[in-house]
């Protein structure tokens, strides 16, 4: 149930022109510049990115930067297109070459494309949905993930598709397969089963198949049941090599085809990735944990020769991690409190020979830009946003409870009046499985909420309890079964910490949340009268009924340890609504119509509840939006109804 911000659409049929530009200006008129998608050549003399100004109608561009320095090598940028979206782009193996996917939503196909020697040539299109373009190691193929004629986007987060007619029909379910095309263009091949949902996939070197995680059936639900395997290309033929009960993501191949690394661990979405790493032969067999007892959780792996590269979140900080598996172990080569971004396949990108590393970091002081170089001393590449300024003041806030080591962000003014109090809204972010990191909170119009709060005069806290990632795998699982309780323990400590720590009343309180945020604010405003006013969006207030509504039951199993039909009383026991007449708070609350991870039913029984109990309320269900709210007036319209909401109760 992660928190996910909006996206910015691609098309992708339109025609690209080549710009030459030996750089591009300052973001034009103050805007901002976005970095994403990241890919470092074989070499790591060069880095691709797809990048956007803020407020600019013109559509993305593909840069190519110098690795050492950031000089603009060439832009490419649609000129025949409104609305379109790429997918990360990738090098080919000599470096001569890029391919990435397009989309053209409003045609509803994808496109893969390779733009050489400055010019870009389609290899192939489909109806549907495609990601995650990777060359073959000989470099005459392209494989990607192929939804053809998709009834939805892909991922649990979008909206989904209107529940009419008879339902759970097996031909209604996408399925996302590995496809093929010659790198000069032809015919597609859909390579995998046709009733299999594939999440992840790697070539193997010798470009003979692939390892992929994968499930049967329904693509937004069957991920925390996925299994290990090997899908071979000549016959499609899919073995699997191991199913551990835990999730799964990025499975790699080391490059001497031996041994498959994926990362692990108790883990609530898709994407949302945080785990220690495991490793198991090709053959198959029982995953070993080859980063055990590691205080962090690792986000991203890559081999380099009998080792692997590794991104990990480590308490505040974002490192750079080094795993010996013979040895089962990890060292840190970098550490920094920043969020990193821009990868596809963690939160770096590493050349060949794993001695340049590049990613996009930010924090809530400092805007977006990219950085590399030596793995132990990544330094800034990207100029164009060094004149934003920071306009909030932000600091970590560590503490303990019950044995715990917690830590959080505490985001305030940059100045305060001596003497005075302010209010603070506590956030708890979504997941659970997740860790808020520090993201860049810009001035001007059409900013943040959490811009818009610190204007008004508040602090925002963002505590990472446990079930979080950032203190390794025993506290990351150390909510199961628990859902509200030492979880929400850790909560209310960690706004005693706040409070000792910043000019903080802690008289005029706001506790607010999306998804798993969202039920932990339910739950909060049924268990505590310390908050005086509350905003819960896209929240789970009835386990019991939520398991029979939502399109992703699957994900509950490993938290609660049973189905809900095997142990009820687990799920009762975690159910804000078994407590609603101890509710006091005036809550908002606000969801999206076709949310398949957070039905609006949810939202609704709690409203209800509230209104019976005779506490102020109001209930908000967005048009067509799915778990995460992407249209731009509705985003408007949520910021304004939850800024007017806590001025109504805290001020």
């Amino acid at each position: 149930m992660r928190q996910v911000g909006m996206n910015t659409w691609l098309r992708s049929g339109a025609l690209l022109a080549l710009m030459a530009a030996a750089g591009l200006a300052s973001a034009d008129g103050g805007a901002m510049r976005s970095y994403r998608g990241l890919a470092m050549s074989a070499a790591g003399d060069r880095i691709a990115a797809i990048e956007t100004v803020d407020g600019d109608k013109a559509p993305p561009q593909v840069t190519v930067r110098a690795t050492a320095g950031g000089r603009i090598a060439a832009t490419y940028q649609s000129v025949a297109c409104g609305q379109c979206r790429f997918d990360a782009p990738a090098w080919s193996p000599d470096g001569s070459a890029l391919a990435l996917i397009g989309t053209d939503a409003g045609a509803g196909t994808a496109s893969v494309l390779v733009l050489r020697d400055g010019k870009l040539v389609t290899v192939a299109t489909l109806k549907g949905v495609a990601n995650t373009v990777r060359w073959s190691p000989d470099g005459r193929q392209l494989a990607f993930l192929a939804t053809v004629d998709a009834r939805k986007l892909t991922g649990a987060v979008e909206a989904g598709a209107r529940q009419v007619g008879e339902i759970g029909l097996a031909q209604e379910e996408d399925e996302q397969r590995i496809a093929l095309v010659p790198a000069a263009g032809g015919e597609i091949r859909l390579v995998s089963p046709g009733d299999t949902f594939v999440y992840e996939y790697d070539w193997t070197p010798d470009g003979r198949g692939f390892v992929v995680t994968s499930a049967k059936g329904n693509g937004d639900n069957n991920w925390w049941i996925a299994t290990l395997g090997h899908v071979d290309a000549a016959s499609g033929k899919l073995r699997v090599l191991a199913a551990p009960k835990m999730q799964m993501n990025m499975p790699h191949v080391s490059p001497d085809g031996r041994t498959v690394a994926f990362i692990g661990g108790l883990m609530s979405d898709f994407g949302s990735v945080g785990g220690d790493v495991f490793t198991v032969p090709i053959e198959g067999g029982v995953p070993t944990d080859i980063t055990p007892g590691f205080k962090g959780s690792f986000n991203g792996i890559s081999w380099r020769g009998p080792g692997l590269l590794a991104s990990v979140q480590a308490g505040a900080d974002t490192g750079i991690a080094s795993i010996d598996p013979a040895a089962r172990s990890a060292r840190l080569l970098w550490k920094a409190p920043v969020s990193a971004s821009g990868a596809r396949d963690g939160r770096f990108v590493f050349s060949a020979d794993g001695k340049v590393a590049a990613s996009v970091h930010e924090d809530y002081e400092n805007a977006p830009r990219i950085v590399a170089g030596p793995l132990a001393a990544p330094a800034p590449i990207t100029r164009d946003n060094e004149g934003f300024a920071p306009q909030v003041k932000a600091r970590s806030i560590a503490w303990t409870n019950e044995g715990f080591n917690v830590q959080g962000w505490l985001v305030g003014p940059r100045t305060v009046e001596p003497g005075k109090k302010y209010p603070m809204i506590v956030q708890v972010h979504g997941g659970p499985a997740a860790a808020i990191t520090p993201r860049y909170v810009a001035g001007g119009e059409g900013n943040n909420l959490v811009r818009a709060l610190v204007d008004k005069g508040y602090f925002v806290f963002f505590p990472n309890p446990r079930g979080s990632y950032g203190q390794g795998l025993a506290f990351s699982s150390a909510n199961k079964r628990d859902f509200g309780g030492g979880d929400w323990r850790d909560i209310l400590a960690g706004v005693d910490a706040a409070i000792r720590h910043a000019p903080v009343d802690g008289a005029r309180l706001g506790l607010m949340g999306h998804s798993y945020g969202g039920f932990m604010t339910m739950w909060g405003v049924t268990h505590s009268q310390r908050f005086k006013a509350a905003v819960a969006s896209a929240g789970i207030a009835n386990w019991i009924s939520y398991y029979g509504q939502n399109g992703i039951d699957q994900w509950m199993v490993p938290f609660f340890g049973a189905t809900m039909y095997d142990d009820p009383a687990i799920y009762r026991a975690a159910s804000p609504i078994e407590s609603i007449k101890s509710a006091t708070t005036p809550t908002l609350v606000m969801v999206g119509e076709r949310d398949v991870e957070c039905p609006p039913a949810q939202s609704q029984e709690f409203w209800h509840g509230l209104k019976a109990q005779g506490v102020p309320t109001a209930l908000v269900i967005y048009q067509d939006e799915g778990h995460a709210i992407r249209k731009p007036e509705h985003v408007t319209d949520q910021r304004q109804r939850v800024l007017a909401w806590f001025d109504r109760y805290l001020r």
